[in-house]
C-alpha cells in the first residue's frame, strides 16, 4: 500500500484542477500544466483536494503506479503554485553565460561559444557565474539543468566546469602528490 497515496493532495486556493478524458489540468499563479493519468489509477478532484487510488489492487503494477501518480500530481500542484528552480554555478577562467531571448549563450573554454536553446516553459536568469533555471514542470527543469551540466562537467583538479550550486566536487592533488614520494 502506498502510504503517501492514501493522503489527499491539498490545492492552494488560487490553484484550479480539472479532470477530463484522463488528463488532469492545473492552472495556478506560476502557469498551467497538464498531466496524463495512468489507466490503472483513479483520480478524483473535489473540495480543493485531489484523491488518488488504484482501480485494482491485485493488478501487477497497481501499487507502483498509485504512488508514482500521487507524486507526479503533487509535483504538478506545487509547480503551478510555487514553481521549481535549479541553480548551476560556472567555474573557470573565461567561463561565462548570458541569456538572449530563448537562448542561453555559454562560453565554456571551447574554441566556440555554445548556444543552448531553452525548452518551452523554462526561463533562465544569470547573475555573475550562477545560472538559475525555473519553470512549472519539475522534471523538465531538472532535465534541462542536467543537459547544461553535461556540456562541461566539473573536473576534479581545478574544479572548472558547470556544477549544481549545492554539489561538492571531490578534488584530486594532481602531479604535486606524485613528486612527494
Amino acid at each position: 500500500m502506498s502510504r503517501l497515496g492514501k493522503l489527499p493532495i491539498k490545492l492552494d486556493p488560487k490553484t484550479q484542477a480539472t479532470l477530463s478524458d484522463g488528463v488532469l489540468k492545473f492552472k495556478g499563479a506560476k502557469g498551467e500544466f497538464s498531466l496524463e493519468i495512468h489507466p490503472s489509477v483513479e483520480v478524483k478532484v473535489e473540495n480543493g483536494e485531489i484523491k488518488v487510488s488504484p482501480k485494482d489492487l491485485t493488478a501487477k503494477n497497481a501499487k507502483a503506479f498509485w504512488g508514482l501518480m500521487w507524486r507526479l500530481i503533487s509535483n504538478a500542484a506545487e509547480g503551478v503554485t510555487l514553481g521549481f528552480s535549479k541553480k548551476l554555478e560556472i567555474n573557470g577562467v573565461g567561463y561565462r553565460a548570458a541569456v538572449s531571448g530563448r537562448k542561453l549563450n555559454l562560453n565554456l573554454g571551447f574554441s566556440h561559444p555554445i548556444e543552448f536553446n531553452l525548452p518551452e516553459g523554462i526561463t533562465a536568469a544569470v547573475e555573475g557565474n550562477v545560472v538559475t533555471l525555473s519553470g512549472v514542470d519539475k522534471t523538465l527543469v531538472g532535465e534541462t539543468a542536467s543537459r547544461i551540466r553535461k556540456l562541461r562537467k566539473p573536473e576534479p583538479y581545478k574544479g572548472k566546469g558547470v556544477k549544481y550550486i549545492d554539489e561538492t566536487i571531490r578534488r584530486k592533488a594532481g602531479k604535486a602528490a606524485a613528486k612527494g614520494k
